[in-house]
């Protein structure tokens, strides 16, 4: 409501846009939410956001679509981040104890409870996506409106550059859920989703803008129950028909001076992709990982979405030489198993430090990037050259977090090295049970490729068979169990 006192011809200098272009005066004029009631309602958003954070974080490693994998490691590091800006938002307008971590109502609890345990993709995709998401749009598009444009603009900003993502993962969920829900299951989800929808309500909206409305009778957990456990072992879909191949070794084709770099960019699409397997085990890490600063969950997350993104430029490069990777490429999972089952967190995190010190070297980043652009091939130079950026970054993430606990970085890499001895390798076990042939996959892939540039395979490039039976990928010895 304009006041009965304003000015009523009052103007800008020229004409200038007023008000920094945030709004205009009689915009201006407009009530707006208290610094209180700002607070709680971003307080709500950062428990929803934070929460589909851990769900789509914890449920990652055992999803076996790849693209799901590859979606969630994105939208968790887009949770991330917001989480990250409410915090700051919040601390800047009230005193510690800010009260961040408490729950802001037992219903949405429940919600994000439920979807958290419930059972398949599917669950996850409707709850999140279809559920909480757009929720939380409509949460933030009715605080936008309510806040004062000028006196909370950074919170209306952060809200505003929020929506724009919200709006990315609600579509890329849709999108997933028309291909993988059936009418059938919908059905079979209408008591869950009610209960859920009727959570909400009983929490005043995601908000909390709305009338309470005591669920109903009919309306009780279904999934949430029993506690939920982690599950950290590694699942892959039906394209990844030999998970437990150690049949082809990687570096040390890569670090040969053999072969050429137009074949060992081969090599590297293939250690490309392989990194599907440190999102599986840096979701443990975090999932796993108590009462550590936000802004450990924070950085681990960002580093797991760039170890994503290095698993889709193998993809891509695949793809774009003409290759179908599930047919000529066996992706083994047995990095991320092998941690995952077999170390504490802490021994996982110092395992993947140990890594990234090793690939700060000459045979690391820069050598992959080097071998890219000497190959000819413009999208390896290009990919290669942001994978080395991300180590840079990942080494300091390493440093901020795992070297922290220890006296010298000398003492934080010798742990990662004997952490990483720990970890039994079921080569021959493997084998015996039948799960894998540790078949040599190189010829098939070498002769796709040279049919694909239209040459004829180079004979001592077709007879590499080097496995990691005895060693590891850094060429250290190999641990095997009995």
């Amino acid at each position: 409501m304009n006041s009965p006192t304003a000015l009523p011809n009052y103007h800008s200098y020229k004409d200038l846009p007023m008000l920094a272009g945030v709004c205009t005066m009689e915009e201006a004029f407009s009530g707006g939410l208290s610094v209180d009631e700002s607070v709680r309602r971003l307080k709500r958003f950062h428990y929803a956001l934070k929460r589909t954070f851990q769900i789509l974080n914890a449920r990652l490693t055992a999803e076996p679509i790849y693209e799901l994998k590859m979606g969630y490691s994105l939208h968790a590091h887009l949770c991330a981040e917001h989480v990250t800006a409410i915090r700051l938002r919040v601390a800047e307008m009230r005193e510690p104890p800010l009260r961040l971590d408490v729950v802001p109502h037992k219903e949405l609890e429940l919600v994000f409870d439920e979807i958290l345990a419930s059972p398949g993709a599917e669950e996850v995709l409707v709850g999140l996506y279809e559920i909480v998401l757009p929720s939380l749009r409509e949460g933030m598009e009715h605080f936008m409106r309510d806040t004062h444009p000028l006196a909370d603009h950074p919170s209306k900003r952060l809200c505003r550059f929020a929506l724009l993502e919200i709006e990315d993962m609600i579509a890329w969920g849709a999108a997933c859920i028309e291909k993988l829900v059936t009418a059938e299951k919908r059905e079979e989800l209408k008591p869950w989703t009610q209960l859920l929808h009727a959570a909400l309500a009983a929490a005043g909206g995601l908000d909390g803008t709305s009338e309470e409305k005591p669920r109903g009778e009919a309306d009780v957990p279904l999934f949430s129950t029993q506690p939920w456990k982690f599950d950290g072992v590694p699942q892959r879909d039906e394209r990844f028909p030999d998970p437990y191949n150690m049949g082809v070794h990687a570096e040390e084709f890569l670090y040969s001076d053999k072969f050429s770099p137009r074949d060992k960019v081969l090599m590297m699409f293939y250690k490309r992709l392989r990194e599907i397997d440190v999102p599986e085990m840096m979701a443990s890490i975090i999932e796993e990982t108590e009462d550590k600063p936000w802004n450990f969950y924070r950085d681990l997350t960002r580093q797991l979405w760039d170890e994503a993104r290095h698993a889709m430029m193998g993809e891509i490069g695949f793809v774009e030489s003409g290759i179908s990777w599930p047919e000529s490429v066996m992706i083994n999972h047995t990095w991320a198993l092998g941690l995952n089952t077999q170390l504490t967190p802490k021994e996982r995190h110092a395992v993947l430090y140990f890594i990234e010190q090793g690939l700060m070297t000459k045979t690391g980043k820069r050598f992959e990037w080097e071998v890219g652009t000497e190959s000819g091939n413009k999208l390896a130079e290009l990919f290669q050259d942001f994978d080395w950026a991300d180590e840079v970054l990942h080494a300091r993430i390493g440093r901020d977090w795992y070297l922290s606990g220890f006296d010298t970085a000398k003492e934080g890499v010798a742990y990662g090295s004997q952490c990483w001895d720990k970890v039994l390798s079921g080569w021959q076990e493997w084998k015996d049970q039948g799960l894998t042939e540790h078949r040599n996959w190189w010829p098939d892939l070498y002769t796709t490729a040279c049919k694909a540039r239209g040459e004829e395979p180079d004979p001592e490039v077709l007879a590499y068979h080097v496995n990691y039976s005895e060693s590891r990928a850094d060429l250290e010895k190999l641990a095997v169990s009995g």
